[in-house]
């Protein structure tokens, strides 16, 4: 059976992707910072009959992730699709940001996708596989006030690219799925200023099924950048 390893899949669209994927005969490996919040999901897809795991596991302690990922995959099953979907937005203007700040957010969008990509590609050697980094239109735009954010997706969009371009000798795809604003809790963050209207935005649940449908792809090609907008337009 394949195996799918989600980040940042105790709520919004990793929760989403956790259960789309169960219900469609994927096994789990879950991770998340919120443990309760796991169990839970982890319970709620007990009728799927397939075999979840989950770790919990704060992906801004850059010193923790190569224990917990070696945890994880200690369970036995191999990764056939990674995806990170785990992240964070600050608005503000960009030069206001503290370095602190900076650093959080850097680690959470791009350095952690580094260290679970550098952790978790080379088990999925064994026998190939795809890797889905969750992207933003912002990579491709530049927003007042979500500056770092912006800069952080579009060098993720870099990396998923350059990831690509070297693995590919060893059975190994990667892709980003390119969302614009989707209904999550990430608007609930107080590091999150906006007056969106979240009923305009994407549903989590559609751009789940964008995340099955680009892991159904055949290993024998690979759908490099899907976006997915709202109908009335960015935001």
């Amino acid at each position: 059976m394949p195996t799918a390893l989600i980040t940042g899949a105790s709520r919004g669209l990793g929760k989403e992707a956790a259960k789309l994927f169960a219900k469609s005969g994927w096994d789990l490996l879950l991770l998340a910072r919120d443990e309760i919040a796991l169990a839970t999901l982890a319970d709620e897809l007990s009728n799927t009959k397939r075999a979840i795991f989950f770790k919990a596991l704060d992906l801004s302690n850059e010193g923790d992730i190569s224990r917990g990922l070696n945890d994880l995959l200690g369970q036995g099953l191999c990764p056939s699709v990674l995806i990170n979907n785990a992240g964070v937005a600050w608005t503000g203007e960009l030069l206001s940001m503290s370095l602190e700040r900076w650093q959080w957010l850097m680690q959470m969008n791009l350095t952690s996708v580094f260290q679970i990509c550098s952790e978790v590609v080379p088990v999925m050697r064994k026998k190939g596989g795809l890797v889905i980094n969750v992207s933003s239109h912002a990579s491709r735009n530049a927003f007042p006030q979500w500056g770092a954010y912006c800069v952080s997706k579009a060098a993720l969009h870099s990396f998923t690219r350059c990831l690509a371009e070297e693995e590919r000798g060893n059975s190994i795809r990667a892709c980003t799925l390119t969302l614009g604003a989707v209904n999550t809790s990430l608007w609930d963050s107080e590091d999150v200023n906006s007056d969106f209207d979240r009923n305009r935005m994407l549903d989590a649940e559609k751009a789940a099924q964008a995340l099955l449908y680009l892991a159904q792809q055949p290993s024998t090609q690979v759908i490099e950048d899907m976006t997915l907008m709202p109908s009335v337009g960015a935001f």
